[in-house]
């Protein structure tokens, strides 16, 4: 179970901290990642975090401006959002996958948990 928490609205220049809380996940379940979809549009992966190595990943629209990041003692992933613009608002996600041969960390169909979203609203 993932439960997003952060959401929120902002002005544009403005940062928020979005909080996704892990709970009877397998330890294989080690690879977490930030999606965002925008009404009208596809749901895209912004960043990702292996735990077990903090490896992160990041697509090219928020590096730089967005941060992923991980406490294994609460079982919860960040993600720090600055410098927000209009067009980061969306509907964002948590999702976590097992790591396995092939898996791409920005593809949706790689994970196999879903949080129920948290609302960004930059204007």
């Amino acid at each position: 179970q993932l439960v997003e928490s952060g959401g929120g609205s902002v002005q544009a220049g403005g940062s928020l901290r979005l909080s996704c809380v892990a709970s009877r996940l397998t330890r294989s379940t080690n690879c977490m990642a930030w999606f965002r979809q925008a009404p009208g549009k596809e749901r895209e992966g912004l960043a990702s975090i292996y735990i077990a190595g903090g490896t992160t990943y990041y697509d090219d629209s928020v590096k730089g401006r967005f941060t992923i990041s991980q406490d294994n003692a609460k079982n919860t992933v960040y993600l720090q959002m600055n410098s927000l613009k209009p067009e980061d608002t969306a509907m964002y996600y948590c999702a976590a996958a097992t790591p396995r041969a092939g898996l791409r960390w920005d593809r949706r169909e790689d994970y196999d948990y879903w949080g129920q979203g948290t609302q960004v609203t930059v204007s």
